[in-house]
């Protein structure tokens, strides 16, 4: 039995992945989950799987936490990143789930990467802020990462059996979000709720959002250059609407090998809490008749100017890919909360990357520190409405 640890189980990576777990009860034990502030959900995880550790945002929540449990039910309750670390490196921990949304997702990813504990890594910040950090770690202490994104998943899968040297691209999908076919004029008077609405997958608010503006292709670019050892100049971007085909790998021989499913984030969840075996799921099969056609075409980056930035911040290197992720977070922020529009978003963080002059990433202490220097930055043109 494989007993796993799930950092942001309340998010809707997090959920499913215990939709997994309750699928096969005799496959996974759940030692202990790491979330925010959503006590009710997490209270009615902790009833039902019974995790030994919690971690929660700070105090306040704590109580409310233990409010909802019954009293028999008696799980260490710990608080704040020192908590997820804990959680993240816990006695017994065969495998980290790290499905925390954005940078907070970080130190404890690394943390289980040092304490040698393998990591299912949905969290794509942790690779885009601190990849060389990350990579390293792993190499040292021989630590798997295994992608629970769908397209890294699907990338991960087609390699195998395959040899490195024989790679000519990595082919990211992207569906191109609700806004693919909208007028450039239209894009600064949409709203949040029209950018929640994505056309295929059912995801969080903030990687709804980046979909829609695709800086989350701008990530997963970054994320795979580290998870696959290729240049950024090796990866390439195509918009597929459909979702079905999820990735790609071709060869220098012209053979391409694509990955196919339907859109269901359970798919490469299982995966990679299974690998290298494959779990049964209760999941509808893919019907290519009744899918019709799978169309693709190319990016327009005019309109969606993000993906060309996170091509700019690999480029650069060193401490660039981790300005670019903490302004965007913070962008993203302000267009849910109304105080920046859509277009707003990218400015914000080619602004925020236009005043930054990359450093080599050292350490850790350098990743906090700069990811603090972005947001205050990012923050303060919001607020003065640049």
């Amino acid at each position: 039995m494989k007993r796993l640890a799930i950092l942001g189980s309340t998010g809707s990576i997090g959920q499913s992945t215990l939709t997994v777990v309750a699928e096969h009860p005799g496959e996974f034990a759940v030692v202990g989950l790491a979330a925010g502030q959503n006590v009710k959900v997490l209270a009615e995880q902790v009833i039902k799987f019974h995790p030994a550790l919690v971690s929660v945002q700070d105090e306040e929540v704590a109580g409310r936490l233990r409010a909802l449990l019954p009293r028999e039910m008696a799980p260490e309750i710990l608080t704040g990143a020192e908590g997820a670390i804990r959680v993240a490196t816990a006695d017994g921990v065969d495998l980290v789930v790290s499905a925390m949304v954005g940078a907070v997702g970080l130190e404890p990813t690394l943390a289980a990467v040092q304490a040698g504990i393998p990591v299912a890594l949905a969290n794509k910040e942790t690779l885009v802020a601190a990849g060389p950090l990350v990579m390293a770690a792993a190499k040292e202490r021989g630590v798997p990462l295994i992608p629970v994104d769908s397209e890294h998943s699907a990338i991960f899968q087609a390699l195998q059996g395959q040899r490195r040297e024989d790679i000519r691209r990595l082919w990211l999908t992207a569906s191109g979000g609700p806004f693919r076919t909208f007028p450039a004029a239209r894009l600064a008077q949409v709203t949040a709720a029209e950018a929640l609405r994505h056309p295929n997958w059912s995801m969080g608010p903030k990687i709804t959002i980046d979909s829609a503006t695709m800086m989350n292709k701008a990530l997963e670019v970054i994320e795979a250059s580290f998870l696959f050892g290729l240049p950024v100049d090796q990866i390439e971007v195509v918009i597929h609407p459909q979702s079905i085909v999820h990735s790609l790998v071709e060869f220098v021989d012209g053979s391409v090998i694509a990955q196919m499913g339907v859109p269901d984030m359970r798919l490469p969840i299982a995966y990679a809490l299974s690998y290298p075996r494959r779990l049964p799921l209760n999941s509808s099969p893919l019907d290519l008749c009744k899918t019709g056609q799978l169309t693709f075409e190319a990016p327009d980056l005019d309109r969606f100017p993000g993906l060309k930035l996170g091509y700019a911040a690999a480029r650069q290197g060193g401490t660039m890919p981790a300005v670019f992720n903490a302004a965007n977070e913070v962008a993203v922020a302000a267009f849910l909360a109304g105080r920046l529009n859509f277009p707003g978003i990218p400015r914000v963080a080619a602004q925020t990357m236009a005043a930054h002059q990359p450093q080599p990433l050292e350490s850790l202490a350098k990743v906090l520190s700069v990811n603090l220097w972005a947001r205050n930055f990012a923050q303060d043109l919001i607020n003065r409405g640049k």
